[in-house]
């Protein structure tokens, strides 16, 4: 058979790519073809997404890959969850769509878990508790807007946005319904209780699709700006992290968790159905569609978001990440701790002083450079992914005895090492575009290239490298962990 190509466009929160995939006699190759910055956009006291200028980058992508001769077979975008884009009839967006960071939610998010009950919104839905959610962002729109939202016809969530763009078919992909928190994993259909509870208009929710729906072929204005002809558009896993997960290259007995590690990271396990219980519910975890009818078991916790934000204070001078790693490897391990999952941090500016302050409130030496307070930012990481580790243990049954990190984090040797001495159990990294490739074999999936979630597998292993961190147990980590709980006990 001759190598077949694939187009993934994954969008982040911090840049977007435009990846072409080659399957050729099992092994799968993956080329950057065009890569864009991806950022909030300030507009009067809001934080919104650009869509039409990525839009745009995606055109570009696409133009790329047809000057270079490749004849994809097919093409499918992925985005990060939750947010949305409000549409009626043909018409480009209502208006510029929120950021899940902007702070509207703030406003609205305790009165509206208030008036369902905490205990049904979870019952209806397993899934973690988090102002950012779908729900919540609707809820503000009906409080805050309500002419907009009673133009719109329909929402399109973001990576359903740019597949209806390059198909003309809009509906809803499963997982990037699920995290909406108004899907219902039982039924695989959006919760009618909470609709009709909280008076959304239910033609505004699109039908919903099984993750590797063939949307239909790129339309002609597409095919005719960009010079390629004949790929399919195909929704495989919309949510980022659901394809990422999908391309975890583990085997065996089950016993292992994963971490995609990017701005976010969520730490879980795969299970055949959801887990909804009291138990999950206290311990916050959620229950997302997964590849193949799977439920994706996480935490969803603050990441590398922490570091980014730094990063963009730090302007003069301008740190990458492998010149922060260097610097951090220079400071003293375990001085500082913070909860990474505290409030005040979940929000734009200031980041490094943010932290300092933490550190002051909480008793903890301050870190002062920016090597000390990126060594704070990672090894406090490490020991939230112990503790949400554990919890997956207790709340799951599961012998878990190893973990998987896959994303852009994947890439730090500090963190890697130092996720392996806090959990206690080795940790394999890599591959780091998780994402994209599994994006790309869920295609391959749908067109017939490769028949199952395990072959899919088989050829991230056989074609991607990985690197295994061995723990390195130490009574300064356990003595750190004690320090990191107490600190996480403490109201943010």
């Amino acid at each position: 058979m001759h190598p077949q190509h694939f187009i993934a466009c994954d969008l982040g929160a911090e840049s977007g790519r435009v990846m072409l995939g080659t399957l050729d006699e099992g092994r799968l190759e993956l080329a950057e073809i065009h890569r864009f910055p991806n950022r909030a956009v300030r507009i009067l006291g809001t934080y919104r997404w650009d869509t039409l200028r990525i839009f745009d980058e995606l055109k570009h992508g696409l133009r790329k890959i047809a000057e270079s001769g490749a004849a994809p077979r097919s093409i499918s975008v992925d985005s990060w969850g939750v947010d949305y884009v409000l549409l009626r009839g043909g018409e480009p967006p209502l208006t510029t769509p929120y950021h899940y960071r902007d702070a509207r939610t703030d406003r609205t998010y305790e009165a509206a878990v208030t008036k369902a009950g905490a205990e049904r919104i979870f019952e209806e839905t397993g899934i973690q508790f988090m102002s950012i959610n779908t729900l919540y962002q609707l809820v503000a729109d009906q409080s805050e807007r309500p002419e907009v939202l009673a133009l719109a016809d329909r929402f399109l969530l973001i990576g359903d946005y740019f597949n209806y763009l390059l198909s003309g078919r809009g509906v809803a992909e499963e997982s990037l319904a699920s995290t909406t928190q108004i899907y219902n994993p039982r039924t695989r259909d959006w919760s009618r209780e909470l609709i009709c509870l909280f008076g959304f208009n239910g033609p505004l929710f699109p039908g919903i699709v099984p993750s590797g729906t063939i949307l239909g072929p790129l339309l002609p204005e597409i095919a005719q700006e960009s010079g390629l002809e004949t790929p399919q558009v195909i929704a495989t896993c919309s949510h980022d992290t659901g394809a990422a997960v999908a391309a975890i290259p583990a085997e065996g007995d089950g016993n292992w968790a994963y971490l995609s590690s990017g701005t976010w990271s969520l730490i879980g396990v795969e299970l055949p159905a959801p887990l909804i219980n009291p138990a999950v519910h206290r311990a916050n975890f959620t229950n997302e569609a997964g590849y193949g009818g799977t439920t994706r078991f996480l935490k969803n916790i603050s990441g590398l978001w922490l570091l980014q934000e730094c990063r963009r204070a730090w302007t003069a001078p301008e740190y990458g990440y492998e010149q922060l790693t260097g610097l951090a490897l220079e400071a003293a391990s375990l001085r500082s701790l913070i909860d990474p999952t505290c409030a005040n941090l979940a929000k734009p500016g200031g980041m490094p002083r943010k932290i300092q302050e933490l550190c002051e409130q909480r008793g903890e030496p301050v870190p002062e450079t920016p090597g000390q307070i990126t060594r704070c930012i990672l090894e406090s990481l490490a020991l939230t992914y112990r503790a949400a580790f554990e919890q997956l243990r207790d709340l799951t049954g599961r012998a878990l005895n190893r973990l998987h990190i896959v994303g852009g984090g994947s890439r730090s040797p500090l963190l890697n090492q130092a996720a392996a001495n806090a959990i206690g159990c080795p940790v394999i990294a890599g591959p780091v575009e998780a994402t994209a490739i599994g994006n790309v074999l869920a295609q391959a999936i749908a067109l017939g290239a490769i028949d199952s979630l395990a072959s899919l597998r088989r050829v991230v292993r056989e074609s991607f490298p990985v690197v295994t961190y061995q723990p390195r147990r130490s009574q300064a980590w356990e003595e750190a962990y004690c320090r990191f709980r107490d600190l996480s006990k403490q109201p943010s």
